[in-house]
């Protein structure tokens, strides 16, 4: 019933996670009626956005410049690294202002279910930079569910010959929650509260 055209960017829309068929819609008809130039903005913003950002080459967060502001500040302690599994994970803890260290982002986690193994992630480039480096404690703040759990307990069976000091953050964040949806002042806590594994 609808245009081609309006029901080809319904379903683009719904594609997108944590938006339904209903969500779509209402974004595709409200862009109907906005302003001729909110289209074209957001087409535009869409596809500097493709152009212009790539992985860093150190960490592998995303960036616009390489390396990335984080690798590239000499502010940073240069003898802390800390594993994330997404880049959005980086602003969470950088939002709670309580680490000033290095990242390393793995881009996934380890998840038999979705077929998603340890090739699949950024673990190889991670044991390589730990042995090039001259870190002296590896953070995993990776997401508290079964497959963040899972890939933390690979990495520290991957690195249990080295000589780096391993840390998990403390509980207290949400089993089955993720990073970027927590608070600074639990995300805070969880930093000062880590422990030796």
């Amino acid at each position: 019933m609808l245009p081609r055209s309006v029901q080809r960017l319904i379903d683009e829309f719904a594609r997108l996670p944590g938006i339904g068929p209903k969500s779509a819609s209402r974004l595709t008809f409200y862009l109907l009626r906005s302003a001729d130039n909110q289209a074209g903005e957001l087409s535009a913003a869409l596809g500097e956005l493709k152009e212009r950002t790539r992985l860093c080459s150190v960490c592998f967060n995303i960036t616009e410049d390489d390396p990335c502001p984080l690798c590239d500040d000499d502010a940073r302690d240069p003898r802390l690294l800390c594993v994330v599994e997404e880049p959005l994970d980086v602003l969470a803890i950088e939002r709670s202002r309580a680490y000033s260290g290095r990242y390393h982002v793995l881009h996934g986690a380890i998840s038999p279910v979705e077929g998603i193994g340890p090739e699949d992630l950024r673990i190889n480039e991670l044991v390589e930079r730990i042995d090039k480096g001259n870190f002296t404690e590896l953070i995993l703040a990776t997401n508290p569910t079964l497959e963040g759990e899972s890939t933390a307990l690979y990495l520290q069976r991957r690195l249990s010959d080295r000589t780096i000091r391993l840390t998990r953050l403390a509980r207290g964040l949400p089993v089955g929650g993720d990073l970027e949806y927590t608070d600074e002042i639990t995300l805070g806590r969880a930093f000062e509260g880590r422990q030796n594994l």
